[in-house]
């Protein structure tokens, strides 16, 4: 999934602007803290339902990417089955390796990131995740995303090993070696065939660049951000005077301009598929940098709405699973 010349398009086979909505499915834990395999808490599930009332109004069926803690446990298992046999959602997989057995690895940030495990060990840990899945709900998950977007060089091989037809792990535009972790700056933000025979799809997040200098934004975005870029308050002031900004599609800490302006801007460069993504704990404030308060979970749903109003109303665009993303997709060319 890192290799370009390894990667053909899969564009849809119509115009229409499509949003999914993933949400990693997690345990609770201290952000600002080192890992730690005790955090394994999963009390937030049960307030998924808030955004449910939401995603009803608009026809959205969200994909939950689930990690260990989730679904081993009745805490954590039992909210998301509801929502499952409802139909209101689908599971895939999500692979936090410090709280997932089979645990022989030492805890530490270069762990963390599950594609710089060896590849038997990272295998093992998503085999357990992966039948953990289905059995507690009844089929296996062709999802997946990798906990803080760490695939590595032996991630497809697993995945394609166990089943699964869709990676969401790419954060596209971001290069994480600064903190041990893969690289993605050749990745962009449209959906392409990967793999062997190039049957796997990944969705990238959107992730994307606005503003009038937005096409040199993967050459200018690191000089920005360096030591002196940041010192000398670049990024803001670049981003102030509309020249480039680097915007996630996301809740956490994004408004709904910064989304207007990222999504007509892929728009503009001929995107139609987008992702719109957070984390389960933000549901319940206290739990992520996001939402400390009652007020601002109110504030962070009426992100949502607002963004779906715009999407689905004034853009015309539709909600989609990934695996309807994965239906509507053109099939790959080899020549």
């Amino acid at each position: 999934m890192f290799d370009t010349t390894r990667q053909k398009p899969a564009p849809p086979t119509d115009d229409i602007p499509r949003l999914m909505v993933l949400i990693d499915t997690e345990e609770e834990f201290d952000w600002s803290q080192p890992l730690a395999r005790e955090n394994t808490g999963v009390t937030s599930m049960r307030a998924q339902q808030r955004a449910h009332r939401i995603f009803e109004k608009y026809g959205i069926t969200p994909i939950y990417v689930a990690d260990y803690p989730v679904v081993s446990t009745d805490d954590g298992a039992l909210p998301l089955k509801e929502l499952f046999d409802d139909g209101k959602c689908l599971i895939g997989a999500h692979l936090h390796p410090w709280v997932n057995p089979p645990f022989e690895e030492v805890v530490c940030n270069l762990n963390s990131y599950p594609g710089n495990l060896p590849a038997a060990l990272e295998r093992q840990k998503l085999e357990v995740l992966t039948e953990t899945i289905a059995e507690r709900f009844g089929e296996r998950p062709i999802v997946y995303k990798a906990g803080r977007y760490g695939a590595g060089f032996n991630t497809t091989e697993t995945l394609e090993a166990l089943g699964y037809r869709i990676d969401t792990s790419v954060l596209s535009h971001t290069d994480l070696r600064g903190d041990e972790g893969p690289d993605f700056s050749a990745c962009g933000a449209a959906p392409y065939w990967f793999g062997n025979n190039y049957q796997m799809l990944e969705i990238p997040m959107s992730v994307g660049f606005a503003g009038k200098m937005r096409k040199a934004g993967t050459r200018l975005y690191n000089p920005l951000n360096s030591r002196g870029g940041l010192k000398a308050h670049l990024p803001g002031i670049f981003a102030r005077l509309g020249l480039l900004e680097r915007i996630t599609l996301t809740p956490e800490g994004i408004n709904h301009q910064e989304h207007k302006r990222l999504t007509d801007a892929m728009l503009g460069d001929g995107h139609r598929v987008f992702s719109f993504t957070y984390h389960s704990p933000s549901l319940a404030p206290g739990n992520t940098p996001y939402v400390s308060s009652e007020d601002e979970l109110t504030i962070f749903l009426d992100r949502f709405e607002r963004y779906f109003d715009y999407f689905m109303g004034e853009l015309g665009g539709r909600p989609a699973t990934p695996l309807e993303i994965l239906d509507a997709a053109q099939p790959v060319t080899t020549g």
